[in-house]
């Protein structure tokens, strides 16, 4: 995927209010074609309205949107027709089996996906017989999945994909979705989970009380941290003056009985070398790096400052 891929999602100056409360903020992306593409904020940040205004099941106040060149405002019911979407707070009637919302949302499409298909990759075959009234959180969520993609969406919205799933099943939906974008399907991922987001999305915008924080790969929004890599061992009688003169070290401290050296250059090399030489060897020493989730907090953070 490349700069000049497509976009089947264009955002321009959203905005959403209600009454006096803006719950959008001008709001502005693209999404390109073959992309997984991530809004990561914390419950509140405007996340879902977006998708739902994206798919015509609400109005925007404001501002130029397109979803697969159509104007989701407009266009809404034929859109629905072209994009797949799991929703937060999606239900079905309870006495329905699970079995039969796959043949009845197979029905309305012209050329679904074969359901046996999805039943394997969702693991619903326990499920098929089973009342909707019956299932789990995360079993609903499963479901829902794969309803959405019966239809082979160009473009999927998943909200709070993993949301009451344990970590197995977690780590499984996740294979699952990155094999959607392999195939070609576009995907726009909301979520809350900062490692969610890290490890799946090509590219995300955190979002924080409407507006955007901050957007890019996830490894760029860790880089705009501004923060050096840190090599980190415990040692409680380690003099730490004695590190000022290895190579590329710019700061040397001590926080109990561990030592933080932060500096430039393969840094672990020289302070694991100067270690050795010393005599004190230690038997945790590691290198710790920004991560998204520490960009994620001073994001909000600075905002409610």
């Amino acid at each position: 995927m490349t700069r000049t891929d497509p976009t089947v999602v264009e955002v321009r100056d959203l905005v959403k209010r209600y009454g006096a409360t803006t719950t959008v903020a001008g709001v502005s992306f693209d999404v390109r074609r073959g992309e997984l593409f991530g809004l990561l904020g914390t419950n509140g940040a405007g996340k879902t309205t977006i998708v739902e205004i994206l798919q015509g099941l609400r109005p925007s106040t404001s501002g130029h949107l397109r979803v697969l060149g159509l104007d989701p405002a407009v266009d809404g019911e034929r859109l629905r027709r072209l994009v797949g979407a799991q929703l937060q707070d999606a239900a079905l009637p309870d006495r329905m089996r699970a079995g039969e919302a796959l043949a009845l949302f197979a029905s309305l499409h012209p050329h679904p996906r074969p359901t046996d298909e999805l039943v394997d990759e969702w693991d619903l075959g326990r499920l098929l017989r089973r009342s909707f009234g019956t299932l789990s959180g995360g079993e609903r969520q499963r479901l829902f999945v794969a309803l959405a993609l019966l239809g082979r969406p160009q473009l999927v919205f998943l909200d709070e994909l993993t949301q009451n799933l344990d970590p197995v099943a977690r780590r499984h939906t996740w294979d699952v979705v990155r094999r959607v974008r392999d195939a070609g399907t576009s995907v726009v991922l909301v979520t809350h989970d900062v490692e969610e987001a890290e490890r799946l999305c090509d590219r995300i915008v955190v979002l924080d009380r409407g507006r955007i924080a901050a957007e890019g790969t996830p490894a760029s929004i860790v880089e705009a941290l501004g923060g050096t890599p840190t090599v980190v061992f415990t040692d409680a009688e380690l003099d730490v003056r004695t590190l000022h003169a290895v190579p590329g070290v710019a700061r040397a401290q001590r926080h109990g009985a561990e030592v933080h050296v932060a500096g430039t250059g393969p840094l672990l090399a020289h302070v694991g070398a100067h270690l050795v030489t010393s005599g004190r060897p230690p038997l945790d020493l590691r290198v710790v790096r920004p991560t998204l989730e520490d960009r994620f907090v001073a994001l909000t953070q600075e905002d409610a400052a």
